[in-house]
């Protein structure tokens, strides 16, 4: 990521970077973590003993650190970790220390869908005039962005797939209302989702102002090959009923999220997760929740 953001210099003067960071802030900086590919995300300690996570996102990858603050700062500690010291011309972020990730804990699915459920639900409340974008923004975003990467995949998957996409997210688009967005996490998944105290927080949060469906969009998206193991409709049906939510907007931002991400990963060959998620696109393309 680094190389192909053209900052390998950014790595040189990292070092440096995270000195300042402990002066400035009072803390002391220890194991980093691994795995991470659009920041440096280590272990910190505050001066009064507090444990902490700093995280300095990579420039030149289109990340924003004062975006993220702002989510963290909406969210209130609730669902996300708490924030506890933003430098936006850094792109440094000082937060809650978390514990293991969801994926480590081998959680069967209906039992990690039901937590993710309670977590990001904890995010969601109102958020007028914060700045961040809309539900119809996105929808606009990901139409544009299914469409090219289609084309420069060489169709990779059939029209009707893209298509049922396409026309899903027109319709989120026009459902989207101001006065009945809230703020939602936007990549929920069990990567993203740490334990604490008994329970779980979402880390990575790619907010906006959208339909509380869009998140649930996002669990429709992930564990693919299980989807098509029953009714594929079920899982939208079963999350809007745990939620008090719209089954229809559930599947529908689902199949947008679907597509954009199976085209995504076959860009970057990421496999077999591309290979499993285009085809359960091409399975479900056309179906509908009446």
């Amino acid at each position: 990521m680094v190389r192909a953001a053209g900052v390998e210099d950014w790595v040189e003067r990292l070092p440096a970077l995270v000195a300042r960071l402990e002066a400035d802030w009072s803390i002391t900086v220890g194991r980093p973590y691994t795995g991470g590919s659009g920041a440096f995300v280590a272990e910190a300690t505050r001066a009064d003993g507090t444990s902490a996570v700093l995280k300095v996102l990579v420039p030149g990858l289109g990340n924003d650190s004062a975006h993220e603050a702002t989510v963290l700062r909406m969210a209130g500690g609730e669902g996300c970790p708490a924030l506890y010291l933003h430098d936006a011309g850094r792109g440094a972020l000082l937060m809650e220390r978390l514990g293991r990730p969801m994926s480590e804990l081998g959680l069967p699915l209906a039992r990690r869908l039901e937590i993710l459920c309670g977590t990001t639900a904890r995010i969601w409340r109102p958020a007028p005039d914060c700045g961040l974008p809309t539900g119809a923004q996105r929808a606009r975003r990901l139409v544009d962005s299914i469409a090219r990467l289609w084309e420069e995949l060489d169709h990779p998957c059939s029209e009707e797939t893209v298509e049922h996409a396409l026309v899903a997210a027109r319709r989120r688009e026009r459902a989207h209302r101001d006065e009945k967005a809230v703020l939602v996490h936007g990549d929920v998944h069990q990567l993203n989702a740490l334990q604490i105290n008994g329970g779980f927080k979402l880390v990575d949060p790619d907010g906006l102002l959208a339909e509380a469906e869009y998140d649930l969009g996002v669990l429709m998206r992930g564990d693919p090959v299980e989807l098509l193991a029953g009714d594929p409709l079920e899982r939208a049906r079963w999350l809007a009923a745990r939620t008090g939510l719209d089954p229809v907007a559930t599947w529908e931002w689902g199949v947008i999220e679907r597509v954009k991400t199976a085209l995504l990963c076959t860009q970057i060959h990421l496999q077999p997760l591309g290979r499993d998620t285009l085809r359960t696109a091409e399975a479900v393309a056309g179906l509908s929740i009446s």
